[in-house]
């Protein structure tokens, strides 16, 4: 399994400045309206439980949380209409690109990705046209004054991990299989580790690296286009520009 590439490690540092804009604020009130309509108990609903922590780590006001809790749970009124929609193309260099979406005006978003695109050399194509180069995946980042690998892989050979990808001195990524994400953010914090987030992702199965320098910036400018439209949750790509991270457990 390939793993996390450069991008993802630009989309957790943009995500501190982009969470000072109200823009972040409404898309995760989205995702939280979303995961109330389940319960609006974080505690007997983990999808609740993971959009408040990701709210949390962005800085959104304990208020906006409140209300997209009880809007999704129906106590606020008449519930927004959101469609869960899922975006494929290529970007620059013939870097995949997978882009999900929660939308109350599907033409709309798709006017909005179809000009990103467009804008930055990049192709919207079909369903399923690169969804197959990746794999939806669960992915922990944990943090430490320092991360002992030794400790941390004994952790992992009591969890439902694979993998793990040190991205500093101080954090790593903890990568296991789709169903696996509720207990191995358990077992990670009940072993004392501090856990900061945690999500489904579109792991890459393969990964690309643009021959040349304007491709590489064109692709990025792409992809963080996408990342601030209002109505997209995520943005996945196998755009590569580090080395890969450990994934076997058993080295």
């Amino acid at each position: 399994m390939a793993g996390h590439s450069k991008w993802s490690q630009i989309k957790r540092t943009k995500a501190v400045v982009d969470a000072r804009r109200g823009a972040v604020f409404t898309r995760i009130g989205r995702e939280i309206t979303v995961a109330a309509r389940q319960g609006s108990d974080p505690d007997g609903n983990f999808q609740l439980r993971t959009a408040i922590a990701k709210a949390k780590a962005a800085g959104v006001p304990a208020g906006n949380i409140e209300r997209a809790i009880a809007k999704g749970s129906g106590q606020g009124g008449a519930a927004e209409h959101l469609e869960a929609i899922r975006y494929e193309g290529y970007g620059p260099g013939g870097v995949a690109v997978l882009v999900e979406a929660l939308s109350n005006n599907r033409n709309r978003t798709a006017a909005d990705v179809r000009l990103a695109f467009s804008k930055h050399g990049g192709n919207l194509g079909e369903s399923g046209c690169v969804s197959y180069l990746f794999q939806h995946r669960s992915e922990v980042r944990i943090q430490h004054t320092t991360i002992n690998e030794e400790a941390l892989l004994e952790s992992l050979l009591n969890l439902e991990a694979d993998g793990y990808e040190l991205t500093s001195p101080e954090e790593a990524l903890v990568h296991g299989p789709f169903e696996a994400l509720e207990s191995l953010q358990k077992g990670l914090h009940d072993q004392g580790w501090t856990v900061a987030e945690w999500a489904h992702c579109w792991q890459p199965l393969t990964q690309v690296t643009p021959h040349d320098e304007e491709s590489i910036q064109q692709c990025l400018k792409l992809l963080e286009s996408l990342e601030e439209l209002d109505d997209i949750c995520s943005v996945s790509a196998n755009l590569t520009l580090t080395s890969a991270p450990r994934d076997d457990l058993s080295k």
